[in-house]
């Protein structure tokens, strides 16, 4: 069992990744007491100088050659939450690449692209927000190491060269950054090394696809260590247009990360980390499913067959070759500033961060060569945040603490154009300029009782002021003139304080219960779509949740058998909804708030090993939702009596007890087998699936505005030395090349479904020393 633990422990790329998952991190975190909040973050993350510079000189090699435990995160089971905590190895072995991919391997989460782009929005135990605009806040918050990413789509292209990542459910922002009703998604990138590590891979797949990843980490001196990682994809484009005569979706992408971490002394840490990304990825194209024309109907193709158009006057509206594909034109970069002295007492931690986008998309949304639904959009915008923390030390102190404050403010020039000349047989264009910043304060407590129980508190209070400004849109007629109206700004203020607290109650060493209940907050915003009138421009309320929640985790058979479990139910008020409202000047879609609804479930992760080279993973999660108080707008009512009378005046229809949507049943999980050749190699092979329930995009709805259900099941088999110096990967997705949908939504004239991609067969080699 040796050679497993060096696997495990040992930084390396290989068949596992460029990410280094250290075995300081791993073999100190695991001996420390487990009741330890501070033995958690220092598990789960890419490892921390703190433990590292208490461990004698020689503790890695002891390390090494320490006995493999079957499990990951022992610390975590005495930990209150039901966050799914992911390493390195498993990202890669399941093909977890982007932030989409992540459903693949957390209970009821889904990521969705926004049109087909790499925008993504997220929804956790039913909670989420679909922003396609994205400048609202998100109800699952995505973290890069530990700094809050509003804009969510800031994040792309971040997913290489990880130490781990955690995805919270429920609300949050009691110990750390803001505060949010979903949850959030945490992604740590790997920390600098005190010895010389480094590693390259390639991956090779169907359809020309190729991944490209590597790193180098080492000293620079006896107290400045760095760590350079990148990565590059390139290909994959499996949709053709028959239209143009050509495939569509390659992926070319580019991405880089720096760390430099300084020790001056034994108490304080100072770290900067830089990266950079840029993306000029092909689009997804969309699959339409309904149309709003029925006197022109949708041509019908094969799955993996889609078309698009891209009018001349379009083009040279937006600035781009009028043979412009459906693709991104995106840039991002940022650098973040991570400085903590130790008091003695407790742990000064100074977060401080700088992030820029530029960004551009052109997405066809009606699928087709009509310019019907044609959409190109350019974000300009920053975001700045600062957090301060005090921590108590942790270890076996039965009091443990943290208070904080964190201000994020981010600005945003944002423009949309849409080619809707088939239909409306003029071109629109709309410009606006929003700033926002946020105050959070928080603190959490914990207090370690005779008998095993421990009772925790936590509190935050958070500000959000937001303003949208500068709001025009641009009306382009074939006769070469312009129309344009200006709106006034709007100001949306929110202003919140929430609560957890819950107590947990360590049975047996292996047996922990607890509950809690807890309140989230989101702050509302702005519709900022086509503006056409001022009251599109009226800001939507915040929302709010108080959420319950018991659970359990244990190991039944300690290293065979981990079964975790919760269940929750949420009590959601004023939720943000895309809808429609009528106006004066018609129907538009509208951002409302949807008085009360609820959403309850219930989870299970289970890890097996219940033979020697036997390693089995399973996730379940079931959740139901509904509206309670519920009025929305009777689209073919309303445009009946306009008909009518030639007046525009809602007729609304109750929705009370309809389900609130998202998938009602989510399975992901793997299985393994190991094996040791010859005494210096392993042998790896295993397959993996994914089950998801249909989906309702619409309240009450059937046929086209529902995601049908689907199942995914991959394979992978590996060679490698013990040694780990190199790996060999056979592997394939979608292994039963099935046709589904990840997500949908609707256009002018046309509702549509992206389609995910078909069965890709792949190798992957890597290095590492």
């Amino acid at each position: 069992m040796a050679s497993w633990s060096v696997w495990s422990g040992r930084c390396g790329v290989g068949f596992y990744a460029t990410a280094c998952l250290m075995v300081p991190s791993l073999g100190h975190a695991e001996q420390e007491p487990a009741n330890s909040r501070k033995v958690l973050h220092a598990e789960a993350h890419s490892p921390r100088p703190v433990p590292v510079r208490t461990v004698p000189a020689h503790s890695e090699s002891m390390t090494v050659s320490a006995a493999r435990r079957a499990f990951h995160f022992a610390a975590a089971q005495h930990e209150a939450d039901s966050s799914t905590r992911l390493t390195p190895e498993l990202l890669v072995k399941r093909g977890v690449v982007n932030l989409r991919d992540l459903e693949k391997v957390a209970p009821n989460l889904s990521i969705q692209s926004v049109n087909g782009t790499g925008t993504m929005n997220f929804y956790l135990r039913g909670m989420g927000m679909r922003d396609f605009t994205q400048n609202n806040v998100p109800s699952v918050m995505p973290y890069l190491d530990d700094v809050a990413f509003p804009i969510a789509t800031f994040m792309s292209g971040m997913m290489f060269d990880l130490a781990g990542v955690e995805v919270t459910p429920g609300p949050v922002g009691f110990t750390h950054g803001l505060a949010d009703t979903g949850g959030e998604v945490n992604l740590h990138t790997a920390d600098p090394t005190r010895t010389w590590h480094g590693g390259a891979s390639e991956d090779i797949a169907s359809y020309a696809r190729s991944r490209t990843n590597f790193f180098v980490s080492g000293p620079l001196a006896h107290n400045l260590f760095f760590r350079l990682a990148g990565q590059m994809n390139e290909g994959g484009a499996w949709q053709y247009s028959p239209s143009h005569g050509r495939y569509q979706g390659a992926a070319n992408e580019g991405a880089l990360r720096a760390k430099l971490q300084w020790l001056p002394d034994e108490k304080t840490d100072i770290m900067v980390t830089g990266h950079w990304m840029d993306d000029e990825s092909e689009t997804t194209l969309v699959r339409p499913v309904a149309n709003f024309q029925p006197n022109e109907p949708y041509p019908i193709l094969p799955y993996k067959q889609a078309n698009w158009s891209m009018a001349p006057d379009f083009a040279k509206l937006i600035g781009r070759p009028a043979n412009l594909v459906p693709s991104e034109h995106n840039m991002m970069w940022g650098a973040t500033l991570r400085m903590s002295r130790d008091l003695g007492f407790a742990r000064l931690t100074s977060i401080s961060s700088y992030n820029s986008g530029r960004i551009a998309e052109y997405t066809d949304q009606d699928g087709t060569t009509w310019h019907a639904g044609d959409s190109y959009r350019n974000i300009n915008g920053d975001l700045f945040s600062q957090e301060v923390q005090l921590k108590s030390r942790g270890g076996d102190a039965p009091l443990q603490w943290v208070v904080g404050m964190y201000y994020n403010r981010t600005n945003m020039n944002q423009s949309w154009f849409y080619d809707q000349s088939d239909t409306n047989k003029y071109l629109t264009g709309t410009s606006y300029l929003q700033k926002q910043q946020t105050f959070s304060q928080y603190a959490h407590v914990s207090y370690r009782l005779p008998g095993r129980v421990t009772l925790f508190a936590g509190i935050n209070h958070e500000s959000d002021d937001r303003h949208i400004q500068n709001v025009a849109t641009s009306y382009y007629y074939p006769d070469g003139t312009t129309s344009v109206a200006r709106f006034a700004p709007q100001g949306a203020l929110g202003n919140q304080v929430t609560f957890e607290t819950g107590a947990q109650w360590q049975a047996l060493s292996n047996l922990m219960f607890y509950f809690k209940i807890s309140k989230g907050f989101k702050p509302g915003g702005f519709t900022a779509n086509t503006t056409q009138v001022q009251d599109q421009l009226a800001p939507f309320k915040p929302e709010t949740d108080l959420g319950y929640e018991v659970g359990f985790k244990s190991d039944i058979i300690p290293n065979r058998f981990r079964l975790n479990g919760a269940l929750f139910y949420y009590d959601y008020h004023d939720q943000q909804y895309l809808s429609v409202v009528a106006l004066p000047v018609g129907i538009l879609a509208h951002y409302v708030n949807i008085p009360k609804s609820y959403t309850y479930g219930v989870e299970f992760n289970a890890e097996l090993h219940p033979l020697d080279h036997v390693y089995i993973m399973q996730n379940f999660g079931y959740m139901r939702g509904e509206y309670q108080v519920f009025q929305a707008l009777n689209k073919t009512a309303t445009t009946a009596q306009h008909a009518a009378t030639g007046i525009w005046s809602g007729i609304y229809s109750d929705y009370a007890g309809a389900d609130a949507g998202m998938p009602k049943l989510t399975l992901n999980g793997s299985a393994d087998y190991r094996l040791p050749v010859w005494g210096k190699y392993e042998w790896e092979t295993g397959v993996d699936w994914m089950y998801r329930s249909q989906q309702q995009l619409a309240p009450r709805s059937y046929g086209a505005y529902c995601l049908p259900p689907y199942f995914q099941l991959g394979a992978h088999t590996t060679f490698r030395p013990a040694n780990d110096r190199w790996s060999v990967t056979v592997y394939a997705s979608n292994l039963l090349n099935r046709q589904y949908f990840e997500s949908g939504a609707i256009t002018t004239t046309t509702y549509f479904w992206i389609p995910g991609p078909p069965r890709f067969v792949g190798g992957r080699f890597g290095i590492n020393f």
